[in-house]
């Protein structure tokens, strides 16, 4: 009975994924020598480990001559491939067969190998390397596989063993720099998820990397840096099997979404429509996030749903479920109206796009392995681990855009610190032209207080622009002497003060104003050179005028300028008597018009009186 059981399971499963299209996610091989095996080849990037997204390694190829299959511990062979101080890196090329990738890398690893190169054993295409399905027990040491991995065909690893063979040293250089599209300032990404956690290791990790990188995620989507969507895979029940227990109990909507029974025991525990059922919550909670603005309140949801609501203590519950969606201050109402009903018979137009989703679409295949990271239309291989992650992330980032994060030294090597990486520095001002990137570096010229440098920020960079001689001085000749400062910075280049000649970059030399005769040409004039100037005096009682590079007598020039001053004080004097001569006639003037006219208002002229007599008579 367990064996139809299983059957149907399987069924179910790979009916909704048999016509789907997988893609080998590869990066590039670069064989350097011998001169025999130059050239690049293709090489499939294993689903375990830590591949180097946006970096390069560069190492020699070793194939043991024990444990060539590396199933057993190199240790029982006293074997060791770690590598000298000063000496390359070890790829250990290594065979198909006999048991797991994972188990060929770890035994690897342990020692010393940097990455493990393994030859296929038959002529096909390349194939992902993945993790076992099932676990044993024994492979606890899954998330402990740091080094990168990749499969390579049967005869380019038979042309490497021969070289070998023959005593050639192998050089190859493993590039994952286009492993991933990187085509602006922001990165979208999905993460292909399942709110199960019974699952084993699988759902183990998939838990302590939601929790481990839910701070990185927020703070960059917050920042606009990335675009994150997630999503949920499930399956459709084939139409005969519709009315079976099995569908039933684990399929919502009529067998259109489907999800496997947690613990794979259709008698106990959770069921897996109760998984299908969750999916769901956690889809409509992004999306209900999401219109609010605040898309990243997804990471705080299904952290604390794994927190709160764990299937082995039987809080896997839509009531549990509700609590956490409460306490974020999402609209719970909003969220029941996405969710809908799943026993109705018709489409959940949130899971229907979700399948939607799930076929591949340009270059991206279908999304048939849980979990699965999805990185500007690219699947992610490597294991789930933050710094894996936020490194692959980082790769997709355009040159130079890329946010601070990324440049930090656990995610990335800075190439400016070794040797300023080939760019042009001033070292005295401490400025350079090296721009570290998650790729590498860039030469540009930079920009310093708000002054732009220009040049091929190779060989040179100059200040330019207003405010040039605020940073280093332009890159112009500067100098304090005597207590004097002298610069050649103006603004339109460097050119050497009065008093100074040179090119004004490098050098403005003290002009010799004495030797060269340029000042204190007269007779009597004494000339001294001075740094950047010169002083110029007179012998005896003499005065040097500047003006006119002249001597004259000091005496003379004071005679001159007592009799000017007489001069000034006698003609004031004059002037202060003239005007009171004015103002005394000016008054004298005026008082007497003042007296006539009061006196002509008291003593009238006879002809005054006659008049008035004739016109009193005539009016009678």
């Amino acid at each position: 009975m367990r064996g139809k059981l299983w059957f149907s399971v399987w069924v179910l499963f790979l009916w909704g994924s048999s016509f789907g299209r997988f893609v080998v996610e590869k990066n590039s091989l670069k064989v350097t020598s011998p001169e025999s095996l130059k050239g690049t080849h293709e090489c499939a990037i294993g689903n375990f480990g830590v591949p180097q997204y946006g970096g390069t390694m560069v190492g020699i190829v070793s194939y043991p001559k024990a444990n060539r299959k590396a199933c057993k511990s190199f240790d029982d062979f006293d074997i060791s491939f770690k590598s000298k101080p000063g000496g390359f890196p070890t790829f250990l090329l290594l065979d198909r067969g006999d048991c797991y990738f994972t188990e060929k890398a770890w035994n690897a690893q342990n020692a010393g190998a940097a990455a493990i190169l393994v030859a296929d054993d038959k002529v096909e295409n390349l194939i992902t390397m993945d993790t076992p399905e099932q676990y044993s027990g024994g492979e606890s040491y899954l998330q402990n596989i740091t080094i990168p991995s990749a499969l390579i065909s049967k005869s380019f690893g038979d042309d490497l063993k021969k070289a070998l063979e023959n005593g050639d040293m192998v050089n190859v250089n493993l590039d994952w720099r286009e492993s991933l599209p990187h085509p602006d300032e922001r990165v979208e990404y999905e993460f292909w998820t399942n709110s199960n956690d019974e699952c084993g290791p699988k759902c183990d990790s998939q838990i302590e990397f939601v929790k481990g990188f839910k701070g990185a995620a927020q703070v960059m989507e917050k920042k606009g840096y990335t675009q994150f969507t997630p999503h949920y895979i499930t399956w459709y029940c084939p139409e005969p099997f519709i009315p079976s227990k099995q569908c039933k109990s684990q399929c919502i909507n009529n067998g259109r979404y489907c999800a496997p029974d947690p613990e794979q025991d259709f008698t106990r525990g959770y069921e897996g429509r109760d998984v299908v059922i969750q999916n769901l919550h956690q889809v409509c909670v992004f999306k209900v996030a999401n219109e609010s603005g605040k898309p990243w309140l997804w990471w705080d949801y299904v952290t604390d749903f794994s927190i709160r609501c764990p299937m082995k203590e039987k809080k896997y519950t839509k009531e549990c479920a509700k609590e956490v969606i409460q306490s974020l201050g999402i609209d719970l109402e909003k969220i029941n109206k996405c969710v809908g009903d799943p026993d109705a018979n018709e489409e959940n137009p949130v899971l229907k796009a979700e399948q939607d989703a799930q076929i591949g679409k340009d270059s991206r295949g279908d999304v048939t392995i849980l979990p699965t990271l999805v990185i500007n239309n690219r699947q992610y291989r490597g294991k789930l681990d933050k710094g894996a992650v936020l490194k692959a992330i980082c790769a997709g980032f355009q040159e130079t855009t890329e946010p601070a994060v990324c440049l930090s030294e656990e995610i990335e090597t800075n190439e400016c610190l070794e040797n300023n990486g080939g760019c042009w520095e001033d070292e005295a001002a401490n400025i350079t032209a090296c721009r570290d990137t998650f790729r590498g570096r860039v030469c540009e010229c930079p920009i310093v207080q708000g002054v732009k440098f220009v040049g091929d920020g190779y060989t040179h960079c100059k200040a330019s622009g207003s405010g040039r001689c605020e940073i280093n001085n332009g890159g112009c000749w500067k100098k304090t002497k005597d207590g004097k400062t002298y610069s050649a910075c103006v603004d339109d280049g460097c050119k050497c003060p009065p008093g100074f000649k040179g090119d004004g970059v490098k050098t403005c030399e003290d002009v010799d104003e004495c030797k060269e005769k340029i000042a204190c040409q007269c007779s009597a004039c004494k000339c001294k050179n001075t740094w950047g100037g010169y002083d110029c005096s007179c012998s005896g009682d003499l005065l040097y005028m500047q003006e006119h590079d002249a001597c004259i007598s000091k005496k003379a020039t004071t005679e001159v300028g007592w009799s000017f001053l007489w001069v000034i004080f006698f003609g004031l004097a004059v002037a202060g008597i003239g005007a009171y001569v004015v103002y005394k006639y000016r008054i004298r003037s005026y008082m007497d018009s003042e007296i006539r006219a009061i006196m002509a208002q008291y003593m009238p002229l006879d002809n005054q009186g006659e008049a008035a007599n004739h016109v009193l008579h005539g009016d009678i």
